[in-house]
């Protein structure tokens, strides 16, 4: 097959800075491409009309076209103006293109068009409970409803996503995957009670949390440290700049002398941070189905998370993590103090998060899901 991913981000360094959504479009392209599928990324928000090629995968950059109150209407004829051509070339035969802010609501391509959900402005901002831009609603809702197809990366985005929406169609669940070759824990000395948080430091992701429970963790073991690797960002609700700075107070004396923030740090360099550090922890309020909890998993980490919506669709509670809510901060603290003094949960725990990433998460066996859904459409 012959499979185009529309995307506004995307992981590489000629389209410029990518999060969660452009990385399980890599993910995704690298496995179909490895059970010999053709690939081409049709990356929008760019500053250059290019084409490269690389990995055996096509990348179009299109750059958006500006003019006052008219620029997304026309990037998308332009963006439908390019699929058509490349589907009259017999260079793509499917599309697919995520739900967020809705961009192919008023795309018409000539061929299949589905849409992946990882989250919507609308969905987040639900899972936040704040008011959602009137226009995005609208946008994503007519997305959805004018596409051929729905995948959905967990059931619990599935089924917030048709309630939000009052959608019929039928929705395919497809999670996110990893590359699992590229995750290897290897002989690297774990670091004794070491906490590690990686992610962008923002309130939906349960940042102010983390020194309430961090608070706990420290009146039981003195010795244990925090290591939070993310950018930091601003925080609507307050209007502060910087989360970080919300962060600080919350800490008592003692917990924020054993707090490391090392800021963004390159994607390459997350692995060495999880192999070293004890547990990993996400006590997060709002995603799809995470990444980095997948990533941390394939490192044999032990993990504590959030317990809402879609947790229980990566760890099994007990077995693989522990699930906790975000807001029962001596709980939570609890749980990661089990782990901490507790080396053969540690490893039991590893050895079964490795074995769902393996099973459930890596890119073929996600890309063979995926190939036996867009066949449906040809």
């Amino acid at each position: 097959m012959k499979i185009a991913f529309l995307t506004p981000e995307y992981p590489h360094p000629n389209t410029g800075k990518s999060g969660g959504l452009g990385t399980s479009i890599f993910n995704l392209a690298k496995g179909l491409v490895k059970i010999g599928h053709q690939v081409s990324i049709l990356v929008y928000q760019q500053h250059t009309d290019t084409v490269f090629t690389e990995d055996g995968i096509t990348v179009y950059q299109i750059k958006n076209v500006k003019v006052k109150g008219f620029s997304l209407f026309l990037t998308q004829r332009k963006v439908q103006r390019l699929i058509n051509t490349l589907y009259a070339e017999n260079k793509i035969e499917i599309v697919e293109a995520p739900d967020w802010t809705g961009f192919t609501a008023f795309v018409k391509p000539k061929c299949p068009l589905v849409i992946r959900l990882n989250g919507s402005d609308t969905y987040f901002c639900h899972l936040d409970q704040r008011p959602v831009k009137p226009k995005n609603k609208f946008l994503e809702k007519r997305a959805l409803q004018q596409a051929n197809g729905i995948i959905s990366v967990s059931q619990f985005t599935a089924e917030v996503t048709k309630q939000l929406f009052n959608l019929k169609n039928k929705i395919t669940i497809i999670p996110n995957s990893i590359d699992i070759s590229k995750f290897h824990n290897n002989t690297m000395e774990i670091e004794n009670n070491s906490i590690l948080y990686f992610g962008t430091l923002i309130r939906k992701k349960g940042a102010l949390e983390l020194p309430l429970i961090f608070n706990e963790v420290i009146k039981i073991n003195p010795e244990a440290k925090l290591i939070l690797i993310g950018k930091d960002s601003g925080d609507k609700q307050s209007g502060s700049a910087s989360t970080w700075k919300l962060m600080q107070p919350l800490f008592s004396e003692a917990a924020l002398h054993n707090v490391d923030y090392k800021g963004l740090v390159p994607y390459s360099e997350i692995g060495h941070y999880i192999t070293k550090a004890t547990v990993c922890v996400f006590p997060t309020f709002a995603e799809a189905l995470p990444v980095s909890w997948i990533e941390a998993m394939a490192l044999k980490k032990p993990i504590v998370a959030s317990n809402i919506g879609w947790a229980n669709e990566v760890i099994d509670d007990g077995t693989n993590g522990f699930l906790v809510h975000p807001k029962e901060h001596t709980s939570f603290a609890e749980k990661i103090n089990e782990l901490l003094k507790n080396q053969q949960l540690q490893k039991s725990f590893g050895e079964a998060a490795r074995k769902t990433a393996e099973q459930k998460f890596a890119m073929e066996v996600v890309a063979k899901q995926s190939e036996v859904f867009y066949r449906k459409f040809l």
